[in-house]
C-alpha cells in the first residue's frame, strides 16, 4: 500500500494532536518563554522538531528493532531519560526573574541540548514509534518513513511554538518575582509528574 492523501491526512491529525498536547517538550517551552521570551527560545523549538525528525528516522530505519532485541537498553534509556528530566525541573524550579540576562545566570535550552532531550523523551520515543508502526507502508518503505518524518517536523514546529509563545504572552503577568517562582515551580513538578507513569511500571 502506498501512502495515500487519506492515510497522510490521518497522520497529520496525529502528528498534530502529538504535538500540541502537553508533554516534557511543551512543558519546558512554555517556562523557557516566560523566562527568556519567544526569540531566545527559537533555538530549543527548532532543536526539538529536528532532533525528532532524526529520532523518527532511525525508528523507521530499524533502531525500534535494536530495542526489541535488546530491551535492557530501552530500559536504561528511559531511566537516563527521567534522570534529565529531574535535572531540567530542578533548573526550570532555579530560573532567574523574567529579563535577567546577568553573565552565568540561566540560559534557555541550547539547540543541540532540544536536540539531544529527544533521544532520551520517552513522549518522544512513543510518537515516533506510533508513527512507523501506524502510518508507514511496507511498500516504498524507506521513501515513506523520510516523508512520514518530513511531515511530523513540519507540524511540530509550529505546534511548539504555541507554547512558546503563550509563555511568552506570561511574562508582563509574571514580572513579579514572587508569581515567576511560582509558575517555576508549577512547571518543574508537572515534568515530575509526568515520570509517574514510569516509576508506577517500576515499582509495581
Amino acid at each position: 500500500m502506498n501512502l495515500s492523501l487519506d492515510l497522510l491526512l490521518g497522520f497529520a491529525l496525529f502528528a498534530l494532536v502529538t504535538s500540541i498536547t502537553p508533554g516534557p517538550n511543551n512543558t519546558m517551552l512554555l517556562a523557557s518563554g516566560v523566562n527568556f521570551g519567544f526569540n531566545r527560545t527559537i533555538p530549543h523549538m527548532l532543536g526539538i522538531t529536528c532532533g525528532f525528525f532524526v529520532l523518527v528516522v532511525a525508528v523507521g530505519f530499524g533502531l525500534g528493532a535494536v530495542f526489541q532485541t535488546y530491551p535492557l537498553l530501552y530500559t536504561v534509556l528511559r531511566y537516563v531519560g527521567a534522570a534529565y528530566l529531574l535535572y531540567l525541573a530542578w533548573k526550570i524550579a532555579h530560573s532567574g526573574p523574567v529579563g535577567d540576562s546577568v553573565e552565568g545566570e540561566a540560559k534557555p535550552i541550547s539547540y543541540l541540548g532540544a536536540a539531544a532531550f529527544q533521544w532520551v523523551n520517552p513522549k518522544a520515543w512513543i510518537m515516533a514509534i506510533g508513527a512507523i508502526s501506524t502510518y508507514t507502508p511496507m511498500q516504498g518503505y524507506f521513501t515513506n518513513v523520510v516523508v512520514i518524518a518530513a511531515v511530523f517536523a513540519i507540524i511540530n514546529l509550529p505546534s511548539v511554538g504555541v507554547w512558546a509563545a503563550c509563555g511568552t504572552l506570561l511574562r508582563n503577568v509574571l514580572k513579579e518575582p514572587r508569581w515567576l517562582r511560582v509558575f517555576n515551580w508549577g512547571m518543574a513538578a508537572l515534568l515530575v509528574i509526568s515520570l509517574y507513569p514510569l516509576l508506577v511500571e517500576s515499582f509495581s
